[in-house]
């Protein structure tokens, strides 16, 4: 007996097999992770049906953790650069400023061109005119100029000021202590003088005026840099409270 194949059943089969896998593979599934009709997870980079692109950890249209919500910027102008800080940011006791010593060298220099030119006249005229005995007069020039000495000293230490929340203390004297406070919005011109001597010897000086003509003070014998800070800060304090009367 002959074994044969039919007529067009193996071409049927194959016709059948080729047809099922062409079946099979022929439906492209897309790139993996790529959002479904249906739902699913949507791959990172790709667009979303609702619009716009997913980002890596993004979430689809199925839920999932919701993006951090964006710090809101603080409203209003910004402070400018050169406001003095508040009154509630100053230490409550803020230390007493004193003179630079250059201002009780120059105190004493001044009494002694005062006290020894006049102690020379005294003891040449008077003993020229009256005798040697009464040239011992000149010792009363000397004797004030050591005093002076002494009590410029003195003077010097009792001087200082204090810059506190709302106003400026001044204090001075010594057998009559005397303390002047001077509000910083009363202030209306704040100046810095400096005269031929006084610049002989790198000081400067810092004159407040404020609507009271007997409330003005004076603040002697001021290094230049801290007469110009003293000065800036003190006509910013004054425009602060001032702008808020």
């Amino acid at each position: 007996m002959e074994t044969g194949t039919r007529p067009g059943a193996d071409d049927g089969i194959a016709d059948g097999g080729d047809t099922g896998r062409s079946g099979e593979t022929g439906r492209n599934p897309g790139p993996p992770g790529a959002a479904d009709p249906a739902g699913g997870t949507v791959r990172p980079g790709t667009a979303d049906p609702a619009g716009g692109t997913v980002l890596p950890g993004a979430v689809g249209p199925g839920g999932g953790t919701p993006p951090a919500p964006r710090t809101p910027a603080p409203s209003g102008p910004p402070p400018p650069r050169d406001a003095p800080p508040p009154s509630d940011t100053l230490p409550a006791d803020t230390p007493w400023l004193r003179l630079p010593r250059q201002v009780l060298a120059l105190r004493r220099l001044l009494l002694s061109l005062c006290t020894v030119p006049l102690a020379v006249l005294v003891a040449g005229l008077v003993g020229w005119l009256a005798g040697p005995v009464w040239a011992l007069f000149a010792l009363l020039p000397l004797a004030v100029l050591a005093c002076g000495w002494v009590l410029l000293a003195r003077n010097w230490r009792s001087w200082g000021y204090r810059e506190r929340a709302d106003d400026l203390l001044l204090a001075r004297g010594v057998l009559w202590r005397r303390e002047t406070i001077v509000p910083y919005g009363r202030m209306q011109l704040v100046e810095v003088t400096s005269g031929p001597v006084e610049r002989r010897f790198g000081l400067a000086s810092v004159q407040l005026h404020t609507a009271a003509a007997a409330s003005d003070a004076r603040v002697p014998g001021l290094v230049p840099a801290e007469a110009e800070r003293l000065r800036d800060r003190l006509t910013a304090l004054g425009e602060a409270r001032s702008a808020g009367l």
